[in-house]
């Protein structure tokens, strides 16, 4: 007898620690089973969190090139109009003095239209002399590319001329420049004086 209720009270300890084991490993079980989804979580949160930041400092990044672009093409603008406007300055540097001398030679064309037959030696000398005076100027204002503008008998053109008078001129068609009044010049190419003109109606 004693020895049945020995082996049954050894039984009953066995199974105690096989329970006991049991409860152990679903105590130990459960709670990582638990942790596993809410780090899996914490994982995900971060993911989204470092997509948002990524694409927050892709689009800085982007705004930074395009405004860096933007003001590396109005540098280069800017660095070739002066560029321009530099070499406008430099070709046409003697302007105004040349605009300055153009009356001296109105002056000196009127003065050598006078007729030198009927005038005195010392007037008819003084008369040579101007006319010497008014050829060597206009040879150096030629030289540097000073123009007369070729406006009689040409339509007129408000770009280079100045119509100070008109006149009905018989078997001429209308706005045509039938007389100059005085000589318009072109420096390089550029209008720097306007013709003023008679002008046909």
């Amino acid at each position: 007898m004693e020895d049945k209720e020995e082996a049954l009270k050894e039984t009953v300890q066995e199974e105690n620690k096989e329970v006991s084991k049991e409860e152990v490993k679903e105590e130990k079980v459960t709670p990582a089973a638990q942790e596993q989804p809410k780090k899996e979580d914490k994982k995900g949160l971060f993911k989204k969190k470092d997509d948002e930041e990524k694409k927050k400092l892709q689009a800085e990044i982007e705004s930074l090139k395009d405004k860096y672009l933007r003001a590396n093409a109005e540098m280069q603008n800017m660095r070739r109009r002066m560029e321009e406007e530099k070499a406008t300055l430099l070709k046409y540097e003697g302007e105004d003095l040349i605009k300055k001398l153009l009356p001296i030679i109105d002056n000196f064309e009127r003065a050598i239209q006078m007729d030198d037959t009927n005038l005195e030696d010392e007037v008819s000398k003084f008369l040579s002399g101007f006319k010497m005076i008014y050829g060597n100027l206009s040879t150096t204002l030629q030289g540097y590319e000073v123009q007369v503008m070729d406006v009689l008998n040409k339509p007129f053109d408000p770009n280079t001329m100045e119509a100070v008078m008109t006149e009905e001129v018989k078997d001429m068609e209308p706005n045509i420049v039938v007389d100059v009044l005085q000589k318009g010049y072109t420096y390089k190419g550029k209008v720097i004086r306007h013709a003023m003109v008679k002008v046909s109606k």
